[in-house]
This record gives structure tokens, sequence and C-alpha cells, in this order.
């Protein structure tokens, strides 16, 4: 299912990139973009549902017919700094909780089990402007605060160290994704959707990387001062 979801974004930023080229070709412009929304700055809440599963290194073949995708949530906000007319930088920090779950008599634990990590993460993101649409990318690191594990029906806690089974309390990883913003005039309506892709080992005896898809729809007005916007129009 994540391979799909992997899929679906990438196509999606391809659709997202080329309709947005044939635009502003055009307009024969490539630098002067008429909607200056996109320079704006927005405080955001974030409060989403996210999609999450687990990578398994180099068993993940071995174990993708067994994968379960599970449901996390993300509580947080977003800042969005207008630098120019097509570039912001994106910071955000929010609680998430993610992780995986594997069907019954899977090689790894027999029982079907499934693994909740509870984080704090910090991503900081360049953000592209092409009329409506955008474009992020850019790095994320998470401080995990608690787990558990659930195998068989019997639920335990997490434990994090450097020991085998333990689990890494610092995570990083690397957020890329696209979307587009629906202006009326007093506030924004702006649709993101990103894919994460976790770098670090957090098991260090399983070789388990997380991996999460998040969607977000949220409404905003405008910052009432924006510092960092160049646009002589504001």
């Amino acid at each position: 299912m994540i391979k799909h979801m992997k899929l679906g974004l990438i196509l999606f930023i391809i659709c997202l990139n080329s309709r947005t080229f044939g635009q502003i070709m055009e307009e024969n412009t490539f630098v002067k973009i008429e909607n200056h929304h996109s320079t704006t700055s927005y405080l955001d809440a974030l409060i989403n549902v996210v999609g999450t599963n687990f990578n398994y290194g180099e068993s993940n073949n071995e174990l993708s017919d067994y994968k379960q995708p599970l449901l996390g949530l993300q509580v947080g906000a977003s800042f969005q700094a207008g630098i120019t007319p097509s570039f912001s930088i994106v910071s955000e920090m929010y609680l998430l909780m993610k992780g995986g779950g594997l069907k019954p008599e899977n090689p790894m634990t027999t029982d079907k089990s499934n693994i909740r990590i509870y984080s704090l993460e910090l991503p900081l993101l360049a953000r592209f402007h092409l009329g409506q649409f955008h474009f992020n990318i850019g790095p994320s690191i998470a401080y995990n605060l608690y787990g558990s594990q659930k195998i068989a029906g019997s639920t335990s806690g997490l434990s994090f160290g450097n020991s085998n089974n333990d689990f890494q309390r610092w995570e990083t990883g690397v957020q890329i994704g696209g979307g587009y913003t629906f202006n009326t005039k007093r506030k924004r309506l702006n649709f993101d959707i990103r894919y994460n892709y976790g770098i670090t080992d957090i098991s260090n005896g399983n070789n388990i990387y997380n991996r999460s898809l998040i969607v977000s729809l949220h409404s905003s007005k405008p910052w009432k001062k924006n510092s960092f916007n160049r646009d002589k129009k504001e």
C-alpha cells in the first residue's frame, strides 16, 4: 500500500509541475508571478490524520505481504515565511503518532503485531511557488517520546537506548511533496500532500525505518506582520 502511496505522490508532483510550467510558458515569464499570496507569511494549526508504515531494510521484501499500515495523528503548528514571490521557508513543530503493523504468521514476530511511536517532529522545508501550486522539500528531525508494541493482544512499552532491541530516541528524515492554495478575499485554503522518508534505523536490532504520508487541508489568514516579505506590492 505504501508503494502505491509513493507512486501516487510522485505522479501528483509530476502533474503539478508540468501543469504550472505550461501556465508560466503561456504567460511568457519565468520570474514574475502575479499571485502575491505566494509571498505572504501564514501561521497554521495542524490537526491531520496520517498514514504510516515501516520499511524493514533488507527484510522488507520478505515482509511486504504481511505489512499493515496504521493511521496516526498529527497535531501542531506550521509557519510559512514568505521570502520572495516564488520562495518561502516553512518551519513546523508537531506531535506525530506513527508506526506499522504485521499480519499473523509473519517471519518476524509470528503473531499479529503492531508498533506505535509518539514523536515530537520538526521539519524545515524549502517551498517553491508556481502560481497557486507549491512544491516542498527539506529535512526533518524527530525525538521519540514514547512507544508501545502489541503482539498477540499483549501490549508492552518500548525501551529506548543503545542495547539490542532498544529503539532510538532521535530520528532524521526527508520530506517531499506539493500542494495547491485556494485564495479567498480574507483567507487561504491550503492543500498539502507530503511523503516523510525516515533515514534513521529506529531499532538497534531489526532495521526499522519510519515512512508516513501526510495529507493536510487548513485555512488561515495572512500573518499580520511579514518581516521576511520582499515583495513591494505588500
